[in-house]
This record gives C-alpha cells, structure tokens and sequence, in this order.
C-alpha cells in the first residue's frame, strides 16, 4: 500500500514538473471528449426527434361509400390488428369536413363550395415503425372499400435515410475524437518520459523493476485522461442546461433525459481513464525500454 501511495505521489510530482504540457493535453483531450460527448447528445436527440416525427398519421385510407360504418368499422377493426399498426382510428364524413375547413380556413370561398357528403371518411393509420408502411400498404390495395390510399412514402424515406445518416456521422465523430484523445495522452507521456530519461536511466541502474518505473507514468496518463473528460461532461451538462430553455413548443426538440445525461457521463469518465491508461502503454512500450 506504502508502495502504491508513493508511486501515486511521484506521478502527480511528475505532473506539476510538466504543468505546461499536463495542461495543454487535459486541454486537448477535454476538446476531443467534450465533441465526442456532444456526438452522442446529438445522436440521442436525433433519435427522439425521429420518435416524436414518427407520430402522426403515416397512412390514410380514404373509403368508398359502400357498405356504410358498418364495413368501415370492420375494416377499421381489421387494420387494428395489423402488427405494424400502432393505433387507427376513423374519420367520418363530418370529421373530414371540419378539418378541411380548418385546412382552408383563410380560403372561405373555396371551403364554400364543398360539403361533407363531397369528401370521403377516411382511417387513419399510425406505425409502429414507419418503416414497414410498405406491409400495411401492400394489404390494403385492392380492397373493395378504398377509394384512394395516401402513404407519405416519400417524407418517410427521407426521415430514416436523414436519421441513418447523422447517426453514423455522429458515431464516426465518437470513434475519431476518441481516438485522438488517446493519442494526445501518448504524447504527453512521451514528452514526460523524455523529460526524465536521465533520471530513468539512474533508476534502471540502481535495479528497479519494470512496473516501478511504469506505474507513476500510466497513473499520471490516468490523470489527464480523467481531467479532461470531467472537464468535458462539465461543458455538455452546462450546454444542456442552455439547451433546456429553449420553449419545448417548437419543432425540434433540444432536451435529453438526465439518465442519459448520467450513463453517459460516467461513460466518458470512463473512457478517459482508459484512453489514459491505453496512451501511457503506448507512450511507454515505444520510449521505455525496460
């Protein structure tokens, strides 16, 4: 334990001789995490925003007046039981007249001209992924209650390719800046095991072992790595709290769940700890020939 406590003692020794350089990487790799975090928020609220786009009405199946609510409310019944189906639900012809003259509410000469027995009732569909609108789409064509199926396909093909897209840019920033953080702690130990090659040297002679000399050197990589990435969780937590005051009435939605923001944190401590550790083997495996 006494052994472990000096070398403790001698790594943080190690770090107040390099201030200058200890400081410019807990710099670098809090530049490196704090991005690396921010990817993943940003992939989060990717997500959630995906979720919250996702709900609505994905299909609309416009019926024929045949058969009355009667076969509509079977077939509603029968869309229900779909497993892509989220929830539907039916519009008569007096719902589709009201939202249609909401819908045309600064038009009131044009909402004149049409009735509720002009427009068809309809259900309205909601997915549970939208991806599968082509599954739901596929049985209803050719029943002889549609009138006309509308399927936003194509806003829905854009969405998962816009999402699936900034999701692996999102991933690919994490993977990159985590990797330079490692490679910023290699660095700086390199430059601290230069700094004290004499003294290295007088140590080997002398007949210490391996992990004497390495331990303080790996715990001050460790020490950098932690620093950098408490400064980086630090720096989303007050972004975030920025980002909460944002009014939630608009589109896009800024806010993620604190257990997110939690995991995650400990998440990125965590790694700065390994990228600590992983850099310090790398910088003493080339340097440190013992």
């Amino acid at each position: 334990m006494s052994t472990l406590l000096f070398l403790t003692g001698e790594a943080f020794v190690n770090l107040r001789r390099n201030a200058l350089v200890a400081t410019g990487a807990v710099l670098a790799v809090f530049v490196s995490l704090a991005l690396a975090f921010g990817a993943l928020v940003f992939n989060e609220l990717v997500r959630i925003n995906t979720l919250q786009w996702q709900r609505g009405d994905h299909i609309i199946v416009f019926l024929k007046d045949e058969g009355g609510p009667v076969a509509h409310d079977q077939l509603l019944q029968e869309i229900n039981e779909y497993p892509e189906v989220e929830n539907a639900w039916y519009l008569d012809k007096a719902g589709a007249y009201q939202e249609f003259s909401e819908m045309y509410s600064d038009q009131p000469a044009l909402a004149a001209t049409v009735t509720a027995a002009d427009l068809p009732a309809s259900i309205r569909v909601e997915l549970k992924d939208i991806s599968e609108y082509q599954a739901v789409q596929f049985r209803l064509v050719g029943h002889p209650l549609l009138r006309r199926l509308s399927v936003f396909s194509e806003g829905i093909e854009r969405l998962l390719s816009l999402t699936g897209v900034l999701n692996s840019i999102g991933l690919g920033l994490v993977v990159v800046l985590g990797a330079s953080a490692v490679v910023l702690i290699a660095n700086t130990i390199r430059m601290a095991i230069y700094a004290r090659r004499e003294e290295i040297a007088i140590m080997k002679l002398v007949g210490a072992g391996n992990w004497f000399i390495r331990v303080p050197f790996i715990i001050e990589g460790a020490t950098v790595g932690l620093l950098g990435a408490g400064l980086a969780a630090a720096a989303v937590f007050v972004s975030h709290g920025l980002l909460e005051r944002i009014p939630t009435d608009i589109l896009i939605r800024f806010q993620v769940d604190q257990s997110f923001l939690t995991s995650r944190t400990i998440l990125i401590l965590g790694f700065g700890v390994l990228a600590g550790f992983i850099g310090s083997s790398f910088g003493l495996r080339r340097f440190l020939r013992v």
